[in-house]
């Protein structure tokens, strides 16, 4: 398997994403009223949640079966999505223990998340922002690549409905839910 199909692992080198201040704005915000359709069927409304509530946002997963984009490697914070989805999958025990709903949203459709929950074997939703109504609406970071608007990688904690915490950026992504379960960890110890 080359180095681009091996989308569970992070290649050395990846350039490490700044912080632009484009999240600075989403802690504390109210969720916008979006429904986005869900891998699980139907629609899930994040602002409607009630109790703790993880969303990691990322560009896009990749398939075995479909190239990255060109340069895919050299953009800070884009490579990733895989490995970070497979630990929250790895970390779901952990999160659920500490009363945490988890989601993942991307801008792919629900059919292409599909096929990442399956392979992957995800035990939770993925949301489809695929018309960028959420992301829009809640301001939340994105990038352009050969012609697509992707969400930039963040991960969100949500207490009904309200976004109490943001990580951003995330790096490695790969670690991102260790950061999550650690971050409420400390918060249910407080």
């Amino acid at each position: 398997m080359s180095e681009t199909e091996n989308f569970q692992s992070l290649p050395a080198g990846l350039p490490e994403p700044a912080d632009d201040g484009a999240a600075d704005h989403l802690p504390g915000m109210a969720l916008p009223p979006v429904p986005l359709l869900s891998t699980g069927g139907g629609t899930v409304d994040l602002s409607a949640l009630p109790g703790t509530t993880v969303v990691y946002c990322y560009p896009m997963t990749g398939r075995p079966d479909r190239d990255l984009p060109v340069g895919w490697d050299e953009i800070p914070g884009a490579r990733g999505c895989t490995p970070q989805s497979c630990s929250f999958r790895d970390h779901h025990g952990e999160l659920r223990a500490l009363g945490a709903t988890v989601f993942g949203l991307s801008t792919q459709s629900t059919a292409y998340q599909q096929e990442a929950v399956e392979r992957l074997h995800l035990p939770f939703e993925l949301l489809s922002d695929e018309g960028l109504g959420f992301a829009k609406k809640a301001g939340l970071p994105t990038f352009e690549v050969e012609g697509s608007v992707l969400t930039k990688r963040l991960t969100m904690i949500l207490e009904g409905g309200r976004i109490e915490k943001v990580f951003y950026p995330v790096f490695p992504p790969n670690e991102s839910a260790e950061s999550v379960v650690r971050w409420l960890s400390a918060r249910a110890s407080d």
